[in-house]
């Protein structure tokens, strides 16, 4: 039996490739990756764009594997430095998250946006308009609702005075 859907994204065959240098780690109780080098040390370009083009995923163990990666990059010292270059191409991928009709894609490109923005701060100002058209549709949604006021307020938090 074989599948014609398309897969969401390529991160899924990126990573069956090997070509995302972290592993799944099974734990009792919590998962955790496994970064095959110190993720300080990792070139964020083009990884952090797979990462975030894999929030869209819908299966496991990819759905994990992209929204730990992308937090867990984010978190790094320097992370600012090394993705705020990134942005063009990274708020695509977020766009294209917070656009997908499955609750859990829109919610995990919701959480990595707000990361993002801790990430780097009013540095993502000049690429917020296509997002936050995505992200006024789901403010009609009484589900999305408080989780959509609760990022704006932490987007306006991180990205200071506009000037």
């Amino acid at each position: 039996f074989s599948s014609t859907g398309k897969c969401p994204s390529a991160f899924s065959a990126i990573y069956s490739k090997g070509d995302i240098p972290c592993r799944l780690v099974h734990g009792s109780v919590r998962h955790k990756l496994q970064w095959d080098s110190p993720p300080e040390t990792l070139q964020f370009d083009p990884l952090l764009v797979t990462l975030a083009e894999g929030l869209r995923e819908t299966k496991h163990p990819y759905t994990f594997l992209s929204r730990e990666g992308f937090r867990e990059l984010l978190l790094v010292h320097r992370a600012a430095e090394k993705a705020t270059p990134l942005l063009p191409r990274l708020v695509p991928a977020l766009k294209a998250a917070l656009a997908h009709p499955d609750a859990g894609v829109f919610e995990r490109g919701l959480n990595g946006l707000v990361q993002l923005s801790e990430a780097v701060g009013p540095a993502l100002n000049d690429h917020l308009k296509p997002l936050l058209t995505c992200l006024s549709r789901r403010l009609m949604d009484k589900q999305c609702k408080e989780k959509v006021i609760g990022a704006l307020q932490r987007l306006e938090a991180h990205g200071g005075q506009v000037q």
